[in-house]
């Protein structure tokens, strides 16, 4: 087998619906560590309605539904459920230390704009 076509194989980030870097997976453990949370929960993503410009994101641990779709990245199982995920597909989450502060950052490529907070979109 070529290297080209095993590359293509072993691939899974290509196959990630949303993928965590390791610093903001470190920093999910360390939240999941200091709050004792359970390991039989996952880290929920969603999209709700609201914001300045129409959509927010929410992240919080929380117990499988049957209509979520389950999955990993970095070792850290997240769930979301199925109007979400069609919002995040493709989205990288990241953790960013600043002077303006520190938190979560979504690098969403569906976004088509974003407001001045920083904390909503649009699609």
């Amino acid at each position: 087998m070529s290297a080209l076509a095993q590359d293509k194989q072993e691939s899974p980030v290509e196959q990630e619906l949303v993928k965590l870097t390791a610093r903001a997976a470190e920093k999910v453990k360390t939240i999941r560590a200091e709050e004792k949370i359970e390991d039989g929960y996952g880290l929920r993503l969603k999209v709700m309605g609201g914001g300045c410009s129409g959509f927010a994101y929410d992240m919080f641990f929380d117990q499988a539904q049957d209509v979520d779709q389950s999955f990993e990245s970095q070792g850290v199982k997240m769930l979301c459920d199925q109007m979400s995920l069609m919002y995040l597909v493709g989205t990288e989450i990241d953790y960013v230390e600043s002077v303006q502060g520190s938190g979560f950052k979504f690098t969403n490529p569906n976004v088509k704009s974003t407001c001045g907070c920083g904390s909503s979109f649009s699609m």
